[in-house]
């Protein structure tokens, strides 16, 4: 099986709580590779951009509201089934719902603050990464 790419963001929750050590940990232990990291504070513009798909949701204002509350880790990961090892790693959305040993299980505060975003679907990982990765950046 080829290499894959994802996205993964970690989320304010997370950070603020100083826990983006103990995240990438958990996801390199899955046998996932970071090949690009920056820790960012993203405006509310830019998180309305980000989640745009979500836009109709009636969580949509609230979502954008608390990513641009405090700084965030975005990451591109690589590695073997990228896209599914990391939803695997990070657990249900729903901490309640999450397997033991997930990062959301152990991490997680809320449905809502749940400390990591991933991508879930190789068109959706590609238009995350080049959200907030230039080419340049991905240095596998």
């Amino acid at each position: 099986m080829a290499l894959e790419r994802t996205f993964s963001m970690i989320k304010p929750d997370a950070t603020r709580r100083n826990l983006t050590g103990k995240i990438t940990a958990k996801l390199e232990e899955a046998g996932l590779r970071v090949i690009a990291s920056k820790r960012i504070h993203m405006s509310l513009a830019q998180a309305q951009a980000f989640y745009a798909v979500h836009k109709e949701r009636p969580f949509y204002g609230e979502l954008c509201e608390q990513m641009s509350a405090g700084p965030v880790v975005v990451q591109v990961l690589e590695g073997e089934n990228a896209i599914l090892k990391n939803r695997e790693v990070m657990g249900a959305t729903n901490p309640a719902n999450a397997d033991a040993g997930t990062i959301r299980k152990e991490f997680a505060l809320s449905i809502g603050e749940n400390s990591v975003h991933g991508s879930d679907a190789p068109e959706t990982a590609a238009e995350e990464i080049g959200f907030w990765f230039s080419k340049i950046e991905l240095v596998g």
